[in-house]
């Protein structure tokens, strides 16, 4: 039993790290947009999407508390006009789980039918599958996932955080 557990494991992993998400298929509108910090590439490519004006708005989860709008504007050369009208920072997140928690609050009170959420291409899963439990049942998240090259401890830990998750998923945790 310890054996086809093992093997399930490893095949598991080996199609995590193979298959990893891919950049959302162009062209692609939503209504919201959200990225996760904690990835280089990830706002910029975000504010990138914003500025072609694929999405209307744009939350970034996950923000530290200590940093400003104008500072924010200032690290992404954001133009004014655009963090003034689209731009949410949020600053509850300290993990995936809160992430979404801080998305699903951000999706609902802007009253928001579909959103495109970035994250780098190996954290894709785990932040997709945890923003889908917690958004507004009917929300189409699509997945914009940010190409990298992760270690392979990268991928390991997370490969097992996402099974963690799931486990908990399945026993209602």
């Amino acid at each position: 039993m310890l054996s086809l557990l093992l093997i399930a494991w490893a095949l598991g992993f080996i199609w995590f790290a193979m298959f990893l998400p891919r950049p959302a298929n162009e062209p692609l509108r939503t209504e919201g947009l959200i990225v996760l910090t904690g990835g280089s590439g990830r706002i910029p490519h975000a504010l990138r999407v914003l500025e072609r004006g694929a999405a209307r708005r744009m939350l970034v989860s996950g923000v530290d508390r200590e940093v400003r709008p104008r500072e924010f504007a200032a690290e992404y050369k954001v133009p004014g006009r655009l963090m003034a009208c689209c731009i949410t920072l949020g600053y509850d997140a300290v993990d995936t789980r809160t992430n979404a928690v801080e998305s699903a609050r951000w999706i609902k009170e802007n009253r928001l039918h579909s959103v495109r959420l970035v994250t780098t291409d190996w954290h894709m899963r785990r932040a997709a599958f945890d923003l889908a439990e917690e958004a507004p049942r009917g929300t189409v998240i699509f997945e914009d996932a940010v190409a990298s090259r992760p270690s392979f401890r990268i991928l390991f830990l997370e490969y097992n955080k996402l099974l963690a998750r799931m486990v908990a998923w399945m026993i209602g945790w």
